[in-house]
């Protein structure tokens, strides 16, 4: 329950703000501005008690405490490593940025990346920290994750061997921005050892909030020059390479001076009129600077004089800079991959580029409730979270007719938390989504049932499921509505998500399924409906009371019920049965007269008729997976949060629901229902109360 209140407090936190980058989540709680005022007041370095410098920062298996690797390490401050440190000298550079003892060279590839862009550079590494002014000891990083920016507290504590930093560092070594950020990333990953393996795209979306898609060139689509176009308009982050088939080709520099293994910038798409023909052109930045391309259309090549004077003025900018153009057909040879980071709108500077309109869901496959597989598992891909995105306005420049337009989306479905669960021995989830174009007959508020499917062909979906942090894909689709289905391959797998569609143009997009709504049987009873047996039965129990306590419910359903072989119970609880009283008894007394005992009776055995419906294997208990269904034949509707917390609650380990615990759930959410319908004078969805009536509510 408090993990619940917990939930709710930060969504409302992050609906008033809270979470964005100028106004991060203070990761572990730990506040910069105070620790770092309470050192200086104190006159003391700060040390961090949240990730402190000892063997279990470093890992859990290569870098475990008491393993090899990690004897002789010592932990020191920049003071102790070198007689004047800096945190940034003359702005960051790739200089700054070398490789040490970690398998973490995608996030370094990321980190250099931050160095071309100093705007979004200090949305990661705030500006104004020093070793000379205020300096306590600690610092501070900003980082996106699965939907927020966080800001997270390091004290300047480096691992070190031999005097040298262990991990990365700078060219010249006195220069430490580079190092601390890596600690900070370790910090929020939960170790150093966490960082080992990864893609510089899982990088690039932690530093910038965006989307990420990857373009194998060999298999290029046959519109990836507009695609650069478009993305370059749109101040994306765009990165190239040249893949190895050995470590020992790393930096191998090509005949024409293109280095493989090597991250290059696109930071061009231009076309120019060459000899009466359209030629499609590149630009392309190494970082290193000098060791720049020699072929056609390099800054010395002879193309250049075949074209507008002018336009080979504003292009042709000879400068041994690394910066340099090549032929897209060239580019396409010569290169392996193409990454594109989409950036969200509020880190973009300009105005005036295009801006993508972004929509985040946040959700969880829970086994028994929302982990249903991919659709090579049909009884169970239904039950997953289902997202609905409704596309109304086409591409200003769409490539479908008139009649029939097209609107480009990002679709990225990103697990969360993974890194910290590896040295849980928890690996990457495999992953990835399918999209259905929904006629407007099928529109519904309701989780989307099986049948749907079944008769459903696929509209999209993600190029293969696979174990990454992040799948994602572009689609041009027609206007229309488009449901959207996460999942894992295979069910029974659990994990958090997160969904972000990118589109062009403004999308309505909402989960589909959230809501919470209740219509349950209610049965009409007068003294007509009640037989001679039925009252010689109730009368036996009652005796002179003319009412039924909660020893004499339990007492005959149980009896009831050990009679029925097809059902497995281990017999209604005094718990169970002290709920049924307060649901039925409409007078206050703590017991049940004939009709509402009848009127109990009707209720479980219409429960009774529903349940074995969805005992379709005939075992006498109901596979938490089929609940969803159950509960809508017995007029529940309700949102994924709800049915995770049913599996949770009343499902046992094999995922597995017996009957009495189908009752119990039954009778607790029309009690519950009843309840708050009672409270909601005003029927507008919302209630108000006082902890005295918070509790006394909850207690009943």
């Amino acid at each position: 329950m408090s993990g619940v209140a917990t939930k709710v407090a930060k969504d409302r936190a992050v609906a008033e703000g809270l979470g964005t980058n100028k106004n991060p989540i203070k990761y572990l709680k730990q506040d910069y501005e105070e620790l770092r005022a309470q050192c200086l007041a104190s006159k003391t370095l700060f040390k961090d008690d949240q990730f402190p410098a000892c063997p279990s920062a470093l890992g859990y298996r290569d870098l475990a405490p008491n393993s090899p690797k990690t004897k002789g390490i010592v932990w020191k401050r920049p003071s102790e490593i070198c007689k004047q440190p800096h945190f940034i000298v003359d702005g960051a550079t790739r200089n700054d940025i070398r490789q040490g003892a970690l398998g973490d060279c995608w996030l370094l590839a990321a980190i250099q990346s931050l160095t071309l862009d100093p705007e979004i550079l200090a949305r990661v590494v705030p500006e104004n920290q020093s070793f000379e002014k205020d300096y306590a000891g600690i610092f501070h990083f900003q980082f996106w994750q699965f939907g927020e920016w966080v800001d997270v507290v390091v004290d300047d504590r480096l691992p070190t061997k031999d005097g040298r930093l262990l991990f990365v560092h700078s060219e010249e070594g006195d220069e430490f921005w580079s190092a601390l950020l890596e600690k900070a990333y370790a910090k929020l990953s939960g170790s150093y050892e966490a960082l080992t393996g990864g893609s510089p795209i899982e990088g690039f979306e932690d530093f910038t909030g965006g989307i990420s898609e990857e373009y194998e060139l060999k298999k290029a689509p046959a519109d990836l020059y507009q695609i650069i176009q478009k993305a370059l308009k749109a101040e994306s982050l765009l990165g190239c390479s040249i893949d190895i088939t050995n470590a020992y080709e790393t930096e191998d520099i090509t005949s024409r001076k293109l280095v493989k293994g090597h991250a290059y910038s696109v930071t061009g798409a231009e076309e120019v009129l060459y000899k009466g023909k359209t030629v499609q052109l590149i630009r392309v930045r190494n970082p290193w600077g000098e060791v720049e391309w020699t072929g056609p259309w390099s800054d010395d090549s002879s193309e250049w004089n075949y074209i507008d004077p002018k336009v080979r003025e504003a292009l042709d900018k000879k400068a041994n800079d690394g910066e340099f153009w090549m032929a897209y057909t060239d580019w396409v040879r010569e290169y392996s991959r193409l990454d594109i980071c989409n950036l969200t709108p509020d880190t973009l500077t300009s105005k005036d580029q295009h801006k993508w309109n972004v929509t985040l869901f946040n959700g969880s496959w829970v086994r028994g409730s929302t982990a249903g597989g991919c659709q090579n598992y049909p009884a169970t891909f239904w039950t997953n979270p289902q997202f609905q995105i409704k596309l109304e306005e086409p591409d200003h420049d769409h490539d479908g007719s008139s009649n029939d337009p097209s609107c480009t989306v990002i679709v990225g479905l990103m697990q969360k938390n993974r890194r910290r669960q590896k040295k849980l021995g928890e690996d990457l989830l495999t992953i990835g989504f399918t999209l259905y174009r929904v006629p407007k007959e099928d529109q519904t508020e309701v989780h989307v049932n099986k049948e749907f499917f079944q008769r459903t062909p696929s509209a999209g979906r993600s190029d293969t499921f696979i174990n990454t942090r992040e799948v994602s894909k572009r689609m041009k689709l027609p206007v229309g509505d488009y449901l959207i289905v996460p999942s894992t391959f295979e069910p029974f797998k659990a994990g958090d998500f997160c969904l972000r569609i990118f589109s062009e143009k403004a999308a309505k997009s909402k989960e589909v399924g959230d809501v919470a709504k209740a219509d349950p049987y209610e049965p009409e009873v007068t003294d007509k409906d009640i037989t001679s047996d039925f009252k010689n039965i109730f009368q036996k129990l009652a005796g002179d009371k003319d009412e039924v306590t909660v020893t004499d419910i339990q007492t005959i359903l149980n009896s009831l019920l050990a009679k029925r072989t097809d059902l497995k119970s281990n017999g209604f609880s005094l718990s169970t049965c002290r709920e049924m009283v307060s649901l039925m008894d409409v007078n206050g007394t703590g017991t049940l007269s004939l009709i509402e005992f009848k009127t109990l009776w009707m209720k479980i055995q219409k429960y009774m008729e529903i349940f074995i419906k969805a005992d379709t294997d005939k075992s006498g208990t109901m596979d938490a997976h089929e609940m969803r269904a159950a509960l809508q034949d017995a007029g529940f509707t309700l949102n994924n949060a709800i049915q995770q917390s049913i599996a949770k609650r009343y499902s046992d380990t094999d995922l597995t629901i017996n009957f009495d615990s189908f009752i119990s759930c039954m009778i607790r959410l029309e009690t519950l229902f009843k309840m708050f319908n009672i409270l909601d004078k005003d029927n507008s969805g919302r209630i108000d109360l006082k902890l005295p009536e918070w509790l006394c509510a909850t207690l009943t």
